[in-house]
């Protein structure tokens, strides 16, 4: 019984994984990570410790550069706090919106932060796409540590 406990449990965690790549609030990969720890812990799984440190340290090393990515393409393009700030707010508006709200929502939220910090349409576009490049960039690794990790516990779970 409680072997499908871990397993439904680590089902809903890789599901929030995916969900979190998305949503800022909600950590992606380590979710989907400690999914991955609850089917190893279950009959169901049972990965190497290489397997374990290596998707582990996946995990981390995508939430660090979460982090960095967006500031790095927003100073790239010469902009503010204000771009990746209205990147988020814009990603969040866009979440209800569809597929594309999510992708049109942070680029109009990089821009509009962009014109409340500096009052000038160039910069605003330039740092605006500065900003939506590098948020996402991480969105796109986060999906891809939280889609390689999904597939090795599915990979485990089916075999």
């Amino acid at each position: 019984m409680s072997d499908y406990i871990l397993l439904i449990s680590g089902i809903i965690l890789m599901i929030l994984g995916i969900i979190g790549c998305l949503v800022p609030v909600l950590p992606g990969p380590p979710l989907s990570f400690l999914g991955l720890l609850l089917l190893h812990f279950s009959r169901f799984g049972d990965y190497s410790q290489s397997t374990l440190i290596t998707l582990g340290v996946i995990a981390v090393v995508v939430s660090i550069l979460d982090f960095i990515v967006p500031v790095w393409g927003t100073k790239r393009f010469g902009g503010s706090k204000y771009g990746t700030r209205g990147a988020t707010v814009g990603l969040i508006i866009g979440l209800f919106l569809g597929p594309m709200g999510i992708i049109i929502g942070p680029l109009i939220g990089a821009f509009v932060g962009e014109m409340i910090f500096k009052d000038d349409i160039n910069y605003a576009v330039r740092a605006g796409f500065g900003s939506l490049l590098g948020f996402l960039t991480g969105i796109g690794l986060k999906l891809a540590a939280s889609f390689i990790m999904t597939f090795y516990f599915v990979k485990e779970w089916i075999a």
